[in-house]
């Protein structure tokens, strides 16, 4: 399947000052497939190892982590030719293995030629607790996301649909009632399907949403032995309270993170840890709160105040256990989890994106969902799950800091009027 990353690998081929790379990403988010897939198509050969697996190919890296030893050994253990520019060696779950991260530098110095990428599915909790073995400005570090929307639509042969949305977008004008409506569908069957490629994948080829919440607690399932195995027992706990509190804490009209959420006496002393494994696995999204909305956003984070997303909207659909039928209801149902559920799609198509997540409070009195650093601008955007789109709060934010124009985001079609920039939910992946 098509995934917007293959330009930056096919950019990362083509350097001549070509560093090894590192890509991150949750589990099941499709790094081992992407990289086979690319090696298949870009290269003469691929050499694979699993170095949780495949135990003789970690032993490799436990004396000896010299470059040109290593590829001979690689070479005997996947039968395969390993030739400098030809052949792309794979090392995936890395993060298993922290001689062979740190062999990463020693490619960099002493080995350029060779194509070298390394991914793991906690790599992030890898190299936050590893520290001593990460080779800091010797990698070249890439960040695999669930599908997004567009993404989602390429695999569902709706390529073209995703060229008139982009237009759309572009032009702030607004789309055929027919294609609109065929967008807004499109976009209801993501919220239940999210961006997990098996997900995807058991969707596209039966044309049936009824085998993707197996699928769904199956990928919860591993997340959740990902904790027993990569944290202690006390970790362990706190993580997974920590997570499993997110539809509780979207839920609320707040959507502050509240640690007594996750336990009753809980705090940050408790679960701050906790929350932070969670991004640096990539199964959750942290969105800062903004004390002031001036530039650069990244110098004005309030430290006290945070939401807390799931990394992949799909999961939180089948977690939160709303039903399927109230999701893909058209107009007119009145669910206030489907606020949350919105909220938590354009946090997933923003950071698929780059954006760092920030939101913006005024005194309990007004609440902008994210605010962005777009070029020289800061864009409030606001989330609206259906067509009801008056709120007070993005005309004080207006008024105190007069953006050039504000995003507003809800299942009305494109359009540009008194400085708010409608924007269809499904084109969220446009916010660029």
């Amino acid at each position: 399947m098509k995934r917007r990353i293959e330009a930056s690998l096919e950019l990362w081929q083509s350097k001549r000052d070509r560093l090894p790379l590192l890509l991150y990403g949750a589990r099941q988010v499709g790094k081992t497939h992407l990289l086979r897939e690319f090696g298949r198509t870009h290269y003469d050969n691929v050499a694979y190892v699993n170095l949780e697996t495949n135990l003789l190919a970690s032993s490799y890296f436990q004396d000896n982590i010299n470059p040109r030893d290593i590829i001979a050994s690689l070479e005997v253990e996947t039968g395969e030719r390993i030739v400098p520019g030809r052949t792309l060696v794979i090392l995936d779950e890395v993060q298993s293995n922290p001689r062979a991260l740190t062999s990463l530098k020693y490619f960099a110095e002493q080995a350029g030629e060779y194509h070298v990428a390394a991914a793991g599915s906690l790599l992030g909790v890898a190299v936050n607790r590893e520290q001593h073995s990460f080779p800091v400005g010797n990698v070249e570090s890439v960040t695999l996301h669930p599908f997004d929307f567009e993404e989602y639509l390429w695999a569902v042969g709706e390529e073209d649909l995703a060229t008139r949305i982009r237009q759309g977008y572009a032009d702030d004008q607004p789309l055929p009632e027919a294609l609109h409506s065929r967008a807004l569908s499109r976009y209801r069957q993501y919220l239940v399907v999210g961006g997990m490629p098996r997900a995807v994948v058991e969707h596209e080829k039966s044309g049936s949403l009824l085998g993707v919440p197996d699928i769904q607690r199956g990928i919860l399932s591993d997340y959740a032995a990902d904790t027993t195995k990569y944290a202690t027992e006390s970790e362990s706990i706190k993580i997974r309270a920590a997570f499993d509190s997110i539809p509780a804490q979207l839920a609320k009209d707040n959507h502050k993170f509240q640690y007594k959420v996750a336990r009753k006496g809980g705090t940050a002393a408790i679960f701050g840890a906790a929350v932070e494994w969670l991004g640096f696995a990539g199964v959750s999204l942290k969105c800062d709160r903004l004390a002031t909305a001036r530039m650069p956003l990244a110098a004005y984070m309030d430290l006290t105040g945070f939401k807390l997303y799931m990394g992949d909207t799909g999961l939180l659909t089948m977690k939160s256990g709303i039903p399927m039928s109230l999701v893909l209801a058209t107009e007119g149902t009145d669910v206030g989890f489907l606020g949350a559920l919105a909220e938590n799609y354009v946090a997933q198509a923003l950071s698929a994106l780059g954006h760092p997540l920030y939101y913006w409070t005024s005194d309990s009195v007004a609440e902008i969902d994210f605010v962005l650093q777009l070029g020289e601008h800061i864009i409030p955007v606001e989330v609206k799950a259906g067509q009801r789109t008056k709120s007070r709060s993005l005309s004080v934010f207006m008024d105190e800091y007069q953006p050039p124009y504000a995003i507003r985001l809800s299942t009305k079609n494109f359009g540009f009027h008194n400085r708010i920039k409608s924007v269809p939910l499904y084109a969220a992946f446009c916010i660029h």
